[in-house]
């Protein structure tokens, strides 16, 4: 999702290339073609030598000793040296056998009797290592018998040759020579030997087999000491090596610059919006960016909402039911059970916890945590908002109580247009701005919620999806011309909420005429025809207050300009705010905005000495595209 996430990673990936090149290349470099011994491919960086003779395709420490079509690892002396039984040059690893351990042995262990009395890391050593993926079998060899006290105490699994030789299974092998999972026995001496197992499992009565099928050693290549030619070659390889690496640290360095130079315009615009003069001033807390969602378990989800009771039932939408919680430790929550039969749940769920875990605001609901998404449901807990959705209030379950006063509506108006301008400033799109999306505390403060179908949005937007998008009535009918959302899509849609807190009008309603089923296309055409009388709320007192009348009409002209077909006839929600700012407060012409309309003349309605009414709208968007959007917003029902 966020390009400056693909740097370390391709980085990282780069590095892995780089790390295995060198023992692909050295092979190619030394041109020496496979030799074998017994069942064994000797390949660079191995070599056969017989004797003291040297072979120019073995590295040192790398020689290896055939005798008799048996392998051994000639970088010890012969007699001593570890048996060969498979070389795996993909991972750069061999599994060797220190059969000498096994003295006399047959298979069976019926004849001769040899007690281990050397650690075996003590003939390894540069450039191999013995890897932590061996076992150890620990051998205890006792100048007396030890008690059957001691022995049970100490785990003793198996009996060597006589009653006072042991042996028994320990941990995985430690490099550091530490003998890892060995016990101490009075008069007993203790020896090491490392054993991979076949199975991954160590059964200490079985150690004959474990010793004879082996343990895994590894190496990490060293520089070949060719000649002139193989030199050459050499410089050729760390030149492309070195190339590679330095333009993965150049393309790490440039992702890390955009991703700080992201962090910081994420901060400055969360400083900006919490210091801004809102109703919200004395309401709003100290919050900082970042942190991660907790991890909550279905379980515990369950209890808190009495098993996903139909009683606990706050509400559904198009992507999962929303249940009242109460977790463990005292906390109201809302928990949100996204549909199993969605099958864009994983992406809306990753979506919204990216989001919100990343983003806070004091109008923006506070996620809590989520489920894994390896759980058994995808659950979404988030702070429990009291006072149901503006829908309600305006023609919803509350309606009847009547508690939304037009004042409360313009605050509610100013602070879900702050909330979008602080997405939009980090460059978030909500797309799905509608009332049943905006939450009120018992103070009716705002607090907008479901960020399911939110995207990052770039500068050049190359992005088209032909996947439904957002909510009928409310959806940019620009959309479905090009199949693109933009923050100007946000506007649109806030645009509809605007003209539902004017008239408490659902957006979509199929009881109403034809041409006004869509509440859009009922408010152009209300204002444009200076009706606007018959759109309001008759419980706001539109024609019993003055001032009430006056600000309804500056707010329906900002909604005109927000339903505009053509987006860039539509304001930033960044200007929305501050003429709903100005509107609400009554000082537009102290505030000096005449500089800032001038600037971009169709962004602005606040021109020094302009009148708000429905004609100064008309007059402005009438010849350029008021009766195209009209008749086109039909189709975004």
């Amino acid at each position: 999702m966020f390009p400056w996430r693909l740097g370390p990673c391709l980085f990282v990936s780069v590095l892995a290339v780089v790390y295995t090149m060198p023992a692909r290349m050295l092979v190619a470099a030394a041109s020496c073609e496979p030799e074998r011994c017994g069942n064994v491919t000797v390949s660079p960086p191995f070599g056969i030598v017989s004797g003291s003779e040297e072979n120019r395709c073995a590295q040192s420490g790398f020689q290896v000793h055939c005798t008799d079509g048996v392998p051994y690892l000639g970088y010890y002396e012969r007699g001593f040296g570890l048996q060969i039984l498979n070389i795996f040059y993909i991972n750069s690893s061999l599994l060797v056998s220190d059969v000498h351990k096994l003295g006399d042995f047959n298979l069976s262990g019926e004849r001769g009797c040899h007690v281990p009395k050397a650690n075996t890391a003590t003939k390894t050593g540069p450039p191999f290592s013995i890897s932590s993926l061996n076992r150890n079998l620990i051998f205890y060899n006792c100048t007396r018998a030890p008690s059957l006290e001691t022995v049970h105490r100490a785990g003793l699994a198996a009996t060597v040759c006589r009653n006072n030789t042991f042996v028994r299974a320990g941990g995985r092998y430690n490099a550091t020579g530490v003998i890892a999972g060995s016990y101490d026995l009075p008069g007993c001496n203790v020896t090491a030997v490392p054993v991979l197992g076949a199975t991954g499992k160590v059964n200490a009565s079985h150690y004959i087999e474990l010793i004879s099928d082996g343990f895994l050693l590894t190496w990490r290549p060293l520089t070949p000491s060719a000649g002139s030619g193989g030199s050459t070659r050499m410089k050729t390889i760390f030149i492309i090596v070195g190339a590679v690496l330095g333009a993965g640290a150049i393309f790490l360095f440039v992702f890390f610059v955009l991703h700080q130079r992201k962090k910081k315009k994420q901060a400055i615009a969360s400083n900006e919006f919490m210091r801004s003069g809102s109703s919200m001033t004395t309401y709003s807390k100290d919050l900082e960016l970042g942190g991660s969602p907790h991890i909550f378990t279905f379980e515990e989800l369950e209890v808190a909402t009495d098993g996903f009771s139909a009683s606990r039932e706050l509400g559904d939408g198009g992507f999962g039911t929303v249940y009242k919680g109460k977790l463990k430790d005292g906390r109201v929550v809302a928990v949100k059970r996204l549909y199993k039969n969605n099958y864009r749940r994983v992406e809306q769920f990753l979506n919204e916890v990216d989001i919100l875990s990343r983003l806070l605001h004091q109008n923006l609901v506070i996620l809590y945590g989520c489920t894994s998404r390896m759980s058994r449901d995808l659950l979404l807990v988030y702070e429990f908002i009291a006072n149901g959705t503006v829908a309600d209030h305006l023609h919803g379950s509350r309606s009847a109580e009547r508690g939304l006063t037009w004042p409360l509506r313009l605050n509610i108006a100013i602070e879900t247009a702050e909330a979008l301008a602080y997405l939009h400033a980090v460059e978030i799109i909500h797309r799905d701005v509608k009332t049943t999306n905006i939450l009120l505390d018992n103070s009716f403060h705002v607090k907008v919620a479901d960020f399911g179908l939110s995207r990052l949005f770039p500068l050049e937007v190359t992005h088209v999806s032909t996947v439904p998008q957002g909510t009928p009535g409310y959806v940019d009918p620009v959309y479905h011309q090009c199949y693109k959302l933009t923050d100007k899509s946000d506007v649109y849609s806030f645009g509809v909420v605007l003209v539902e807190l004017i008239s408490s009008k659902p957006a979509v309603d199929m009881s109403r005429s034809h041409s006004e089923i869509n509440l859009a296309n009922m408010a152009l055409n209300r204002i444009q025809n200076h009706e606007v009388v018959q759109l309001v709320d008759p419980e706001l007192g539109y024609d019993t207050d003055p001032e009430t009348k006056r600000t309804i009409d500056r707010v329906a002209e900002v909604a005109f300009q927000c339903l505009q077909m053509e987006r860039d006839l539509r304001p930033s929600i960044k200007e929305v705010v501050e003429i709903l700012t100005c509107v609400r407060d009554g000082d537009c012409r102290a505030k000096s905005m005449k500089k800032k309309a001038s600037q971009k003349e169709d962004a602005h309605l606040l021109t020094e000495g302009l009148q708000f009414s429905p004609d100064s709208v008309i007059h402005r968007f009438h010849s350029q595209s008021t009766n195209h959007s009209v008749a086109s917003n039909a189709s975004g029902l």
